[in-house]
């Protein structure tokens, strides 16, 4: 199946390998691109590249809610695979107190357990939101630790 998309300034598809494929205003075709957030975490709807192989970017989306439905959407897929981060919904267990621990946690993708190095890989982004990196390289993020359970709260400020 091949998806195309249509904008006043350029055609966005994706090919059968689920390669994007991008067709500027001027007809010049690049294959193999991938959208990038400029900000991930504090404007992650705001200024998205499209970017060729060769890292150069083609093409600035200021605001992702103003590009069509239809390009939107391919977008937004685009940027899941991309970006995944995992939301911690509940700590399950934490081996100690100390650092490196290992975390078992339930997220909005299922049961996981990573190691935190250190307390340092937990950074406050926003207001009650953190950002936790585990040693294999995968973030994890909870939208507002307040609205955790009790004891996954309790567990949590050990090491904040």
């Amino acid at each position: 199946m091949i998806n195309f998309i249509y904008t006043p300034d350029f055609l966005l598809r994706r090919d059968a390998s689920g390669r994007l494929w991008f067709t500027d205003a001027h007809g010049d075709i690049h294959d193999g691109v991938v959208p990038v957030r400029a900000f991930p975490l504090a404007a992650p709807e705001e200024c998205i590249s499209l970017v060729g192989t060769d890292g150069h970017e083609l093409v600035l989306i200021e605001r992702l809610a103003d590009v069509p439905a239809g390009p939107q959407a391919l977008l937004r897929e685009e940027l899941a695979l991309r970006d995944f981060m995992p939301e911690i919904r509940r700590l399950v267990s934490v081996s100690s107190f100390g650092t490196p621990s290992v975390w078992t946690v339930e997220t909005d993708r299922g049961n996981t357990a990573f190691v935190l190095k250190g307390e340092e890989d937990i950074r406050r982004i926003k207001g009650s939101a953190l950002l936790i990196a585990g040693s294999e390289g995968a973030q994890y993020s909870i939208a507002d630790m307040t609205a955790l359970d009790k004891a996954s709260r309790r567990l949590l400020e050990r090491f904040l």
